[in-house]
């Protein structure tokens, strides 16, 4: 089967040829991952493909799009579309429904794990940037949850992972976009499961800590010394964690201990504390 180039806003579809299996029924399951060029979104494609998914990579990397789909394709037998898309632009979680609606692809796992992190006050941040942050970590996984979800309960059958952040937990100034905004799929993620549960959708979040992806400058965070006190975990760690949350059925899963700790005792911190830590760290000035 052969695509035929075309664009649609900020989509763009470029000539590849697709194993008929990954369209025609004969694979398995589809598990549509976005963010999955790279970092954690690229181990999960992994372990999807491990499991025998055919994958469907959305990002907004074309050229590590066409490395992952060469690299899966050479190491499972399965077959992967790539989608280049901005997941951070409007109407984007409709135009990958649409993609797959057009082409009969049933996703049976949806993960959503785009994300972007930028560190800046709220005031500095350019307002394009603020909106496109708020659109990927929210707008988009929560109408992809809604399409890709509706099909699920059709089916009664279904599995669907947000990757939100332990800076959900406490948003510390200087990400105080991207905190907040992993808050709300933290929450909606968990709102979305109770609700679901009857139809047989399996929801879970993943919530990592700091992970050794290209959101990180590692001259600037020192990531090896990081890895190596636990500070920072290795994205095919986390992955590889994320997926089995998901197929046991687990709510939530943060990956590491010391992250687990985070979670339980870092919102009971008085904000006065952060505030002080941050009046003695603020290179913003």
């Amino acid at each position: 089967m052969l695509f035929t180039p075309f664009k649609i806003g900020h989509l763009t579809l470029r000539n590849r040829t697709i194993r008929a299996a990954a369209f025609e029924g004969m694979c398995p399951g589809h598990a549509l991952v976005t963010g999955a060029s790279s970092g954690i979104g690229w181990h999960i494609s992994h372990e999807l493909a491990k499991k025998g998914y055919c994958i469907i990579a959305v990002s907004n990397q074309p050229d590590r799009l066409d490395d992952l789909k060469k690299k899966l394709e050479n190491e499972y037998p399965i077959s992967v579309s790539t989608l280049n898309i901005d997941l951070s632009q409007e109407n984007s979680a409709q135009q990958v429904y649409d993609f797959c609606e057009r082409n009969k692809v049933r996703v049976e796992v949806l993960v959503n794990n785009a994300g972007t992190l930028h560190f800046g006050e709220v005031l500095k941040i350019e307002i394009f940037r603020m909106r496109s942050i708020m659109n990927l970590h929210m707008i988009t996984p929560a109408m992809l949850c809604r399409l890709f979800g509706g099909k699920m309960m059709e089916r009664r059958k279904g599995f669907i992972l947000n990757t939100s952040s332990i800076s959900s937990i406490m948003p510390y100034p200087t990400i105080s976009v991207y905190g907040p905004t992993k808050a709300f799929l933290r929450h909606f993620t968990r709102a979305l499961r109770t609700e679901v549960k009857r139809y047989g959708i399996k929801v879970t979040c993943l919530i990592p800590g700091a992970t050794s992806t290209g959101l990180y400058d590692s001259a600037k965070f020192d990531t090896p010394l990081k890895r190596k006190l636990g500070i920072m975990k290795k994205p095919e760690v986390v992955a590889k964690a994320g997926i089995k949350a998901l197929f046991n059925n687990h709510p939530e899963c943060t990956p590491g201990f010391l992250n687990k700790l985070i979670v339980l005792f870092v919102p009971v911190i008085p904000h006065s504390i952060i505030g002080a830590i941050y009046k003695r760290t603020n290179f913003f000035d």
